[in-house]
């Protein structure tokens, strides 16, 4: 069942194989020897990609229900949720995560001497099923999804540049003064080709970027500004030392868009074992205080 389902979450055989770590041709012979036992076809395959007969369909959604059962009746067979223990993986933003995450982890660790974490910092959203994720720290707004997300805070979309750069070209005071600029983006975060903008009450517009350079971490896109090779626009607490040195100004401060929320998610499931009930408990208060702290320094 295990074997199906990573092949029907990958698409195709050679990625679960590769997934997996077993030979294409003994996946390929434990899916035969599934379809023969059961009598029935599970599969259409082609050379590029698979597809889910009707009986396919209808045994993956029974096979998914019955291995989550087998899985919790694991975790509680090993005491996990009787006992706080076992490894626990949690990912979060790279630069978020080293600021406010790992510190909360290794006090986390401190206090629960039985419980190990794998703390994956990455700037792409990791999946939580593929990449088998108990907790996740996520920066934005939510799409609907099966998980359940506590909020931790937010945080202010911002706008600067070096001191040195705005006495040369001069200071922005509305978003279309950004035109005549050269900006720094980063790829990641700029998937459009405007940055948007808000003043209290008003409607949101977008004013179109042509970067000078881009960048494709928050961390260079923050040095080069500080080196003067134009304005950028990152989260707060991407620059908040770098403002509080006086190596970057913030600008447009009255037309910043919404805070982006932050918020913990994890996937929806029975009982929650107790390490991860324990890092959920440990945690949000921690970085809720924070993240309070960098919203209340000085605009």
């Amino acid at each position: 069942m295990s074997m199906l389902l990573e092949v029907v979450d990958r698409g195709n055989l050679s990625a679960a194989s590769r997934s997996l770590k077993i030979p294409l041709p003994t996946l390929s012979r434990k899916i035969t020897d599934l379809e023969t036992l059961l009598g029935t076809k599970l599969l259409t395959r082609t050379t590029r990609k698979i597809a889910l007969t009707d009986a396919g369909t209808t045994y993956v959604d029974a096979a998914r229900r019955i291995l989550e059962q087998v899985e919790e009746a694991e975790r509680q067979a090993s005491g996990e949720f009787a006992i706080p223990k076992g490894e626990l993986v949690i990912t979060a933003p790279v630069q978020f995560g080293r600021l406010y995450v790992l510190p909360v982890v290794t006090d986390f660790l401190a206090t629960f001497p039985a419980i190990n974490v794998r703390l994956m910092l990455a700037d792409r959203t990791i999946d939580l099923v593929d990449e088998h994720v108990d907790m996740a720290v996520r920066i934005g707004n939510l799409p609907d999804s099966a998980m359940v997300a506590t909020r931790v805070g937010t945080v202010r979309r911002v706008v600067c540049g070096s001191p040195a750069f705005f006495a040369g070209r001069g200071v922005p005071k509305e978003p279309a003064d950004l035109l005549g600029l050269p900006c720094i983006s980063v790829e990641i975060l700029t998937p459009a080709a405007g940055w948007q903008f808000q003043k209290p009450g008003a409607k949101a517009i977008e004013v179109p970027i042509r970067p000078r350079l881009s960048v494709t971490t928050t961390e260079a896109a923050a040095e080069a500004a500080i080196r003067g090779a134009g304005i950028t626009r990152l989260l707060y607490y991407q620059v908040a030392g770098a403002v509080a040195a006086g190596a970057l100004k913030l600008v447009l401060e009255d037309f910043e868009p919404e805070p982006a929320p932050i918020h913990l998610v994890h996937l929806a499931r029975g009982q929650m074992p107790l390490k991860m009930r324990h890092f959920l408990d440990f945690a949000a208060p921690r970085l809720r205080a924070g993240v309070a702290a960098l919203q209340s320094s000085p605009r």
